[in-house]
């Protein structure tokens, strides 16, 4: 009963917020209004230590978003972990997500923001180590050290700012241009995005983040907690251009684009090919800020944000019923005994490659156009569009494996779609998925854009979805009598189906001489050298000493007798 209750209780408090939220969001946005709020803590030798707080749209919007994809989260929670025994602390730790959330959207400080930046990193930790076990804690590091970096980065930018007399960074847009502290600040601010949103080279934590229980991967790591980075970059924007920093980030958000949606066609694992989409569509984002349209990256990270909480949502309750199965390959017709679940994957997988009048479309296609548009070289070009036929093609791949032909579980299992919570959450951010993308494009851009475009490249957004999805049959079609694929092309099947080897040099590469090193010098040193001249030398010669002096005694008395008169001697000599 409890459970229930705290289950419910957090999903009502939730629901309502984001409702209102949004709906003061909303407001802000047509009106053009922000409330900038200032609380002075302390003074430091003239630099105040203030919370501030920024209500405008954007940070409305998306605080708005957060809380109603969490609340729906923790509803399906109550079906999904409905055997699990902490449950109360599970909840506590999602409320401490969403709190951290709400110090980094709200803070146009840098003190602020790391809070809620330190604050998702912990979280972050222990939910990814939540079943404990060794795959467990391996990936909760990997997560953890990655963005110690970001952490550092943030500090770091926080002691340089301290120059300017306040943290508050909104305030110095305009009048910072030849300021070599402010281009600093940019670039650890961006080293900062990268890793929280787990660009090149800092991309192998986020597919490692996986072992967290399913819905909260559809809520902390797929849906928001990967954003932070883009809205952090959205909000000093304005830096980034001055700088033209956006060059160096435009290749880095296509190259993460393109490596992930590669790697997609290779994976088996249903979470990890959700999270790989994820990581794909973070560089479009980034991609895209980087080319100057901080409102469009924003647009495209709201939709991509309900189109995965769907997609996860699924995900959980497909694993649910397989008994915890993650493997496509032990799927097959499944639509056949979960419908339900089945029209609410395709739908929200249609939208993630851009179908048209669903939500990813809207942005999707609109950013793709702006590509067209836009003073861009072939290659940035090339890789846009390649990597959105990769997504068409590993989410027809991933329709094929899980709908089509014979199920290849046990025979003897039935399969159950009438789970009420995760029917409900399914349900709730279907109608979203469909229709959110319209609904936000009006709000953000009442003016519409003026796109003139030769019909070969009008048309060519849909031409690569629809190959792309033919080039995903492909793939997934082909038979296993023929000449194994995988062994014809080794080099290529390794180098892209291990994300370009960056789990290897995220891990075994960085700490294979260090501790090879350290495992030397402790040998060598600590346990050797070290122990010798020591303490274990020290007390070795001492026992030696000690019993050649004992033994000397014990076998001549006369020397035992002079040595008492030798030491009683030099005692009246001394004192007398």
């Amino acid at each position: 009963m409890y459970m229930f209750s705290i289950c419910s209780l957090s999903f009502f408090s939730l629901f309502f917020s984001s409702t209102l939220l949004f709906i003061l969001g909303i407001y802000y946005l047509l009106f053009d209004y922000s409330i900038f709020v200032e609380w002075e803590l302390f003074n430091l030798n003239g630099c105040m230590v203030v919370m501030t707080l920024i209500l405008d749209w954007m940070s409305l919007v998306f605080m708005s978003f957060v809380m109603y994809i969490s609340s729906l989260v923790i509803y399906c929670s109550e079906d999904y972990m409905s055997g699990e025994s902490n449950m109360s602390r599970f909840i506590m730790i999602v409320l401490m997500f969403i709190l951290s959330v709400g110090f980094l959207m709200m803070s146009p400080n840098l003190i602020g923001i790391l809070l809620g930046w330190d604050g998702l990193g912990l979280v972050s930790y222990c939910l990814v180590i939540y079943y404990q076990n060794v795959k467990s804690y391996s990936a909760g590091m990997l997560t953890a050290l990655s963005n110690r970096i970001g952490d550092v980065a943030i500090l770091i930018s926080i002691a340089w700012m301290l120059n300017f007399g306040s943290w508050n960074y909104i305030y110095y847009y305009d009048f910072i241009s030849d300021s070599f502290e402010m281009k600093l600040i940019t670039v650890l601010i961006i080293l900062a995005a990268m890793t929280k949103s787990a660009q090149i080279p800092f991309s192998s934590w986020l597919p490692a983040a996986m072992a967290a229980p399913t819905p909260v991967s559809a809520l902390v790591h797929y849906s928001t907690l990967v954003t932070a980075g883009v809205y952090l970059l959205i909000r000093f924007s304005p830096m980034l251009e001055l700088y033209n920093f956006g060059c160096y980030l435009l290749l880095i958000g296509c190259m993460t684009m393109f490596m992930a949606g590669l790697r997609a066609n290779f994976e088996f694992d249903f979470k990890k090919i959700i999270a790989l989409s994820t990581l794909s569509q973070l560089g479009l984002m980034m991609s895209i800020l980087a080319m100057g349209y901080p409102k469009l990256a924003f647009f495209h990270l709201l939709t991509n944000a309900l189109v995965k909480a769907l997609l996860f949502m699924c995900a959980g309750s497909m694993i649910h019923n397989l008994k915890d199965s993650q493997d496509i390959r032990f799927m097959g017709s499944i639509v056949n005994f979960m419908p339900l679940t089945s029209v609410c994957l395709n739908v929200s997988s249609l939208s993630l490659c851009g179908i048209p009048f669903l939500a990813g479309f809207y942005s999707k296609d609109l950013i793709l156009e702006m590509v067209c548009l836009s003073w861009i070289n072939c290659l940035v070009f090339f890789l846009y569009f390649i990597s959105t036929g990769l997504t068409a093609s590993y989410s027809f791949r991933l329709f094929y494996y899980s709908m089509s032909g014979d199920n290849n579980f046990y025979s003897s299992f039935s399969f159950n779609d009438s789970g009420y919570y995760i029917s409900f959450g399914m349900f709730s951010l279907l109608f979203v998925a469909v229709f959110g993308g319209s609904f936000l494009s009006w709000l953000i851009f009442p003016i519409p854009y003026m796109i003139s475009l030769p019909y070969y490249l009008s048309f060519l957004t849909i031409f690569t979805v629809v190959l792309g999805g033919y080039l995903g049959y492909l793939i997934s079609n082909m038979n296993f009598s023929s000449v194994l694929f995988s062994l014809s092309y080794l080099p290529f099947v390794s180098f892209c189906g291990s994300m370009w080897f960056m789990p290897f040099l995220s891990t075994k590469f960085i700490s294979y001489l260090p501790l090879s090193y350290g495992y030397l010098s402790s040998k060598s040193f600590d346990y050797g050298w070290g122990e010798t001249f020591g303490g274990q030398g020290i007390y070795s010669l001492f026992v030696y000493l000690i019993d050649y002096i004992q033994g000397w005694y014990d076998s001549n008395f006369k020397i035992y007798l002079l040595t008492f008169i030798f030491w009683m001697l030099f005692y009246l000599y001394c004192f007398l």
